[in-house]
């Protein structure tokens, strides 16, 4: 028999999707499972974008340009330009998910054996993507006690040498609600200047900020607007994680003319998806402002419900809506799997990340969870209480 890849053996599992098998075991045997492990939002996809899909009327569902449909490319100038980014519908790309346009980032800037370094934790499948083009991965480890923040910059000067390439960074952060400062910002960028590097920027989340502090994008920092590639979806923003439909953008005409390469070879991003997207662009005011609303309130529960739990400490993020616990165990990844394979309390359990999967750094996390508070805020509190419950349960609580 023949072997796999050894990029294939390399690859990381999920931390967000392995312990799926637990939980629908869990669910086979009746038991009610709260997922705080991914970030599904329940809430409603806006109606301009079902809408769009009900009365489609097209006698071909067609192939689309391989940068995607025009007509949405322009939609989303104007979208960017309510938040400051002045662009051109050439500078969009459209692809598949936000996930295909980190991979064509990272295929069409880096080289094998090239290097990124990326603030940990982070989300995992960068990972995996920088394994498919052949690139590593350096991580800076940022703690829990200071709330994740970015780490002093002559740590991140300590790491570069000849084949570092790019900086990526998540803001605000997946998988810990960090939010940069301006101060943040305006380091990285003097950075990624003064060496000449890529700044791979994924900023899926700016919908959701709760400081009173501006959101600072990439394409906001001056002096390095060929050096920006910004990473974007519909996902998170309209509730819209399945139609697969995201962004690459850049202001570098040779990374497009390069990402485009790839673009081509896979013929074009989803139709459907897009044309969903486009009619998502009309989305109200009230509607992007009550999910705003409902995610604060969401946050408020469950940092504060986690905080009142004996052993149990999360700061407070201020974006995205996950948040890192650190939680009074011996391992995390066997207490979710216990809380999954060994222990339902008036048969209801909770399925959290293990936080080990989303740090590089052997050990880092072992204690620590991600959990998206992408629930009703009374399915969350009843998950704070099956989870107290669990942990008085647990055979690893360190005591």
């Amino acid at each position: 028999m023949p072997n796999i890849s050894e990029r294939a053996i390399e690859m990381p599992q999920s931390p967000i999707r392995k312990l799926a098998p637990l939980a629908n075991a869990a669910a086979a045997r009746g038991v009610k499972v709260y997922h705080l492990n991914i970030g599904q939002p329940d809430l409603h996809t806006p109606e301009q974008g079902l809408e769009a899909l009900r009365h489609l009327e097209r006698p071909i569902l067609e192939y689309s340009p391989s940068q995607g449909l025009e007509s949405y490319r322009k939609k989303l100038v104007d979208y960017y330009h309510s938040y400051n980014i002045q662009l051109t519908p050439d500078d969009i790309i459209i692809t598949s998910g936000g996930s295909e346009a980190v991979l064509f980032a990272f295929l069409s800037c880096l080289n094998p054996g090239d290097e990124i370094i990326v603030p940990e934790p982070a989300y995992a499948n960068y990972m995996a993507f920088a394994i498919a083009a052949g690139a590593c991965i350096r991580t800076i480890p940022t703690t829990i006690e200071e709330g994740f923040a970015l780490p002093a910059i002559e740590k991140f000067e300590a790491l570069i040498n000849e084949h570092t390439r790019a900086l990526l960074i998540c803001n605000p952060n997946n998988p810990t609600g960090y939010l940069y400062t301006r101060e943040e910002m305006n380091q990285i960028r003097d950075l990624v200047q003064k060496h000449d590097l890529f700044l791979f920027s994924d900023e899926v989340y700016r919908e959701f900020i709760y400081a009173d502090t501006p959101y600072i994008s990439a394409c906001h920092l001056e002096g390095i607007e060929q050096n920006v590639v910004l990473i974007d979806s519909v996902s998170k923003r309209y509730s819209e994680c399945g139609i697969r439909i995201g962004a690459l953008i850049t202001k570098n005409e040779a990374v497009h003319t390069a990402v485009m390469k790839f673009c081509q070879a896979r013929l074009s991003p989803p139709l459907l998806g897009q044309i969903v997207a486009e009619a998502s662009i009309d989305t109200p005011q009230s509607y992007m402002q009550e999910m705003y609303e409902e995610y604060v309130e969401r946050r408020n529960c469950l940092i504060e419900g986690l905080n009142r739990i004996p052993g149990v400490y999360s700061p407070v993020p201020m974006g995205a809506f996950y948040t890192m616990a650190r939680l009074p165990i011996d391992d995390a990844e066997r207490f979710c799997a216990w809380c999954l394979s060994d222990f339902d309390y008036e048969g209801e359990t909770i399925m959290m990340a293990p936080a080990a999967g989303f740090y590089t750094t052997p050990g880092a996390g072992r204690n620590e969870v991600r959990i998206a508070y992408v629930l009703k805020k009374e399915d969350l509190q009843r998950a704070l209480f099956v989870l107290n419950k669990a942990l008085d349960a647990y055979p690893g609580r360190i005591r």
